[in-house]
């Protein structure tokens, strides 16, 4: 049987990330995709793996990436590995943006989109709290905060407002196989 695969999407400050890394514990049965990005390693916040500009392209020309796009002035890939952890059967997850999910669905049609969400004034604070961006930067990504995600993709909504162990015992949940 075919393992499921999860784009974990939602706003900068949702928690996306937090959410990851706590779940690796409680499901280390889980494949969580380390994703290349063409920013320094250095630069923090999730796990990735940073390459510069020539090196991504020279991937992604060598099929090195099962998806990648490009977002807020850097591009992004999915490995290939995703393929043959999901032809084994485990669940894949990774840190997606919506500006894919309607390409990534088409490429893979059991994708399901986790949206992680919470108010505005948590993301504020979250994104405050980083201390990576201005005031500015802060305000112009909680204006992107609120989008549709493609018609089409099935959506859990996962809440991120309060105690995270809440938001855990969430995103477990979103994982549980729908029931016919």
């Amino acid at each position: 049987m075919a393992g499921r695969l999860f784009a974990v999407v939602g706003p900068s400050g949702a928690g996306k990330d937090t959410l990851l890394a706590e779940l690796r514990p409680a499901r280390p049965d889980l494949h969580i995709a380390r994703r290349v990005i063409t920013r320094p390693e250095e630069a923090g916040g999730e796990p990735f793996e940073g390459v510069d500009e020539a090196e991504f392209l020279r991937r992604q020309a060598a099929g090195a990436f099962a998806l990648h796009w490009q977002a807020h002035g850097l591009r992004y890939g999915i490995p290939a590995s995703i393929d043959q952890a999901l032809a084994e059967g485990r669940d894949v997850l990774f840190n997606g943006s919506r500006a894919m999910l309607g390409e990534a669905w088409e490429l893979y049609p059991g994708l399901t989109a986790i949206h992680v969400t919470a108010r505005t004034p948590v993301l504020a604070e979250r994104l405050a709290a980083r201390g990576r961006e201005s005031k500015d930067e802060i305000a112009r990504r909680l204006a992107r905060s609120r989008y549709d995600i493609p018609y089409g993709v099935p959506i859990r909504v996962v809440e991120n407002n309060g105690a995270l162990e809440d938001a855990v015992a969430a995103f477990l949940r979103a994982l549980q196989p729908e029931r016919v």
